[in-house]
């Protein structure tokens, strides 16, 4: 009777061992996996705000943050903003290491919101389109001072006559719309003393139909019009396609945004004059590694010129 109290005794003995040394195991291995990766690199969470907007530009944005993410075994989250909520503003309280955001507000109300993300010591890397600040966020993509004067490059290009320029912001292109006085500079620069009167600003909407009932208003109303600029990839293939149809290429010069298929199709055709390109992927991709930097090391480069390209005929 004793021999087999003794027994149980024992194999009571052996499962309590065996049960803490997977549980030991077990957390070790959760631990392992919040402190870092193999090598030793923190496991972060970062989380990317983007526009409510679906296109390709954006598309390309994430993909290269995800590449970033998977490079340095971060976990990326992805968060659309809404300008009737207060996703940006809550993010001080979702315990993220850092995020990156493309500010489409009113310059205002997007500082107000990434300084609550400062105050929280929560690292900040900013996309796409700058908010000024006494002490700036790190800031990756184009110089839009630089988009301009590259459209302005193309449109100077295209004939000898005096330009009647229209120049096309879009919801859709937030970053580019929200600094549209340093675009018109840009294009300024590149084409002084070729205007035959001031450059006319237009807006499109989120509504993929838009542009094309805006350029029909446009040109009832303004027929001395000879060259528009577009800075979106979709609004850039809409007035292509009305061009056509309205029997007006070559009477009407259009200088588009994007390197989509469609539009460099286009460009070879002669429906549109040329188109500049900037890389998203690149854009997403050195964000998040910058926040990476940033979140690790507490260091990163105050800014990165991601470029922008000019498409014409003669490089296709």
């Amino acid at each position: 009777m004793k021999a087999l109290v003794r027994i149980g005794l024992i194999s009571f003995g052996l499962l309590a061992l065996i049960a803490l040394s997977m549980s030991l195991s077990l957390a070790r291995s959760l631990y392992s996996q919040a402190s870092g990766d193999a090598g030793g690199r923190p496991n972060y969470h970062f989380s990317l705000y983007l526009p409510d907007n679906h296109n390709s530009f954006f598309a390309g944005i994430i993909a290269g943050a995800e590449q970033a993410a998977a490079e340095t075994g971060s976990v990326l989250s992805l968060h659309y903003i809404d300008p009737y909520l207060n996703e940006l503003e809550m993010a001080s309280y979702t315990g993220v290491d850092g995020v990156v955001v493309c500010p489409y507000l009113d310059d205002r109300l997007a500082r107000r919101q990434l300084e609550r993300l400062s105050a929280k010591k929560i690292p900040v890397v900013i996309i796409n389109h700058n908010v000024p600040a006494d002490q700036p966020w790190p800031y990756i993509g184009t110089n839009n001072f630089d988009v301009g004067r590259k459209l302005g490059t193309i449109a100077g290009r295209i004939s000898r006559e005096p330009l009647n320029l229209a120049v096309v912001y879009s919801d859709k292109s937030p970053g580019i719309y929200g600094e549209r006085e340093l675009v018109e500079m840009g294009i300024s620069s590149a084409i002084a003393g070729k205007l035959a009167a001031p450059i006319i600003g237009l807006r499109t909407s989120m509504n993929p139909l838009d542009a094309e009932q805006m350029l029909v208003h446009l040109f009832r109303t303004q027929p001395g019009i000879n060259t528009i600029i577009f800075t979106d990839a979709s609004d850039t293939l809409a007035a292509a396609q009305l061009l056509i149809d309205m029997n007006l290429v070559g009477q009407v010069q259009i200088v588009g945004f994007g390197a989509e298929s469609g539009i460099l199709e286009y460009i070879r055709k002669g429906v549109i004059a040329g188109t500049v390109a900037v890389n998203p992927e690149r854009i997403g991709y050195e964000a998040l590694m910058s926040l990476f930097s940033l979140r690790s090391t507490g260091y990163t480069s105050t800014s990165i010129d991601t470029g922008v390209d000019i498409i014409d005929r003669s490089k296709l």
